[in-house]
């Protein structure tokens, strides 16, 4: 006999089933035995008769959380019992015979709940365990159908989804890189991407001219409950594109994920408000605004998009010969708006210098930032040296990237957006941990898989490495 899923069970009334999940309730009676079982498509109350005596042998030692499998009949329930609102609440199943698949020990913690009454230690340590209850589950299936349906929404727009490499060189993106040694190379290492920029870009270079990919991105920086070492950005580059046509893409993508996904939520303002970088700071006091009406209506969304940013800001501190005093806001590979291009060639009047660059908010939070890029090498050159790098160090780090913007690189823009924090938001979670799978504690720890962790002694000869303790 076949596995039935129990959320097919309910048109099977007279029809025998074989079942196979978990003890999600056991009450025993005495004489009879009533078990709800779960599966990933749902529950089905049970009831184990007192003339099925090798079934009731087995009931009567079995606790919550046992797998297991069941044959049995699929009976209607009583007129009295039935449950209208609840799926299978019409029927239930004369349990025949039980098959022990697997015990189980007692749980570290109760999982009917939705858990965010137990300690995050305890539920990050038995991870596997907290995947189990149903505000999880739902959190997990419906980041694939997000996921899904952002892939087929741009595939229909003719958009390629390219891999692009975890093991790169560091770039400037704010943060530290993590970095993996290389065996083969001792003393040499690799670097995790805190983004796929620079990849992205080659890509237009080579005329792929419409670009996505659901990227992994590492950065070893501070965490808090919106940020995680290793999180999932949305990643989108397109050539010949002028930055309203990415807003617009982008904008029109996120209507209609909410309206297909998430029904119940209500977007406030379409199209969406656009607000410069100056106008939120002095309105707002911050460039990602909440322009929510009501601020306690968990289904009301506000977008904006966050647009004219200084391209430059001071760092506080310069080097001895007087460079290096200035930073990128957002990104050095942006484009300077084309009334402050002169400015940009001859390094003058720096901190007046707006980029081409644009953010888009959510309730608060800024989920998505992006912007066209500068795709002439002469003008890429300059950010690097407003930046106070020495030619030695832009033609080392960069020298790919300028040589080939030189070899007919066409004009081009992009954004990534933040998947976990807009999950967040839309599932109306505290942190982005609660939809990732297997998320690091707020210190930045996987305390299921105990890392980070120390390195054995031989790996670390293998890899020519020494530690200053």
């Amino acid at each position: 006999m076949q596995r039935t899923l129990i959320k097919n069970i309910s048109p099977l009334v007279g029809s025998e089933v074989l079942v196979q999940g978990w003890i999600d309730v056991r009450r025993d009676q005495g004489k009879m035995v009533f078990l709800d079982l779960r599966d990933y498509t749902g529950k089905i109350q049970g009831v184990v008769l007192p003339n099925h005596t090798e079934a009731l042998d087995v009931a009567q030692k079995l606790r919550t959380e046992w797998v297991v499998e069941v044959t049995a009949q699929v009976n209607e329930r009583p007129e009295k019992n039935i449950k209208a609102d609840v799926v299978n609440g019409d029927v239930e199943l004369e349990i025949l015979s039980i098959q022990v698949l697997n015990e189980a020990e007692t749980p570290a913690f109760d999982i009917s709940t939705d858990g965010l009454e137990v300690g995050e230690t305890v539920r990050m340590e038995y991870k596997y365990l907290d995947q189990r209850r149903a505000r999880i589950q739902r959190n997990m299936r419906t980041r694939h159908r997000v996921i899904k349906y952002i892939r087929d929404y741009l595939d229909k727009e003719s958009f390629t989804e390219v891999e692009t490499p975890l093991l790169t060189n560091p770039t400037p993106e704010g943060a530290r890189s993590y970095l993996v040694p290389s065996r083969i190379y001792p003393g040499s290492f690799y670097a995790l991407p805190q983004s796929p920029q620079q990849y992205k870009q080659l890509l237009m270079v080579g005329g792929l001219e419409k670009y996505f990919q659901i990227a992994r991105c590492m950065r070893d920086e501070d965490t808090r409950g919106d940020r995680q070492p290793e999180f999932t950005q949305l990643d989108i580059e397109m050539s010949f594109a002028t930055k309203e046509e990415v807003r617009s893409l982008n904008e029109s993508l996120l209507i209609a994920l909410i309206s297909s996904l998430f029904p119940e939520k209500r977007i406030q303002t379409v199209p969406f408000p656009v607000i410069t970088y100056k106008e939120s700071m002095e309105k707002y006091g911050n460039d990602r605004p909440d322009l929510r009406e009501d601020k306690n209506d968990p289904n009301l969304l506000s977008f904006a998009w966050i647009v004219d940013f200084p391209f430059f800001e001071k760092t506080g501190e310069e080097n001895l010969d007087g460079t290096g005093e200035w930073t990128f806001t957002h990104n050095p590979f942006s484009k300077a708006q084309d009334k402050y291009k002169e400015d940009l060639l001859k390094k003058e009047n720096v901190g007046e210098i707006i980029a081409e660059q644009y953010d888009i908010t959510l309730n608060g939070f800024e989920i998505g930032g992006g912007s066209i890029r500068e795709h002439n090498a002469d003008a890429l050159r300059k950010v690097f040296e407003i930046m106070g790098y020495s030619d030695e160090r832009i033609d080392g780090n960069f020298g790919h990237m300028l040589k080939a913007l030189k070899s007919g690189c066409p004009p081009h823009g992009g954004i990534a957006w933040g998947l976990d924090r807009l999950l967040m938001i839309l599932l109306n979670e505290p942190n982005i941990r609660e939809v990732i799978a297997f998320p690091k504690t707020g210190e930045g720890k996987d305390l299921l898989m105990e890392s980070p962790s120390p390195a054995p002694e031989k790996t670390l000869k293998e890899l020519k490495i020494s530690i200053n303790k």
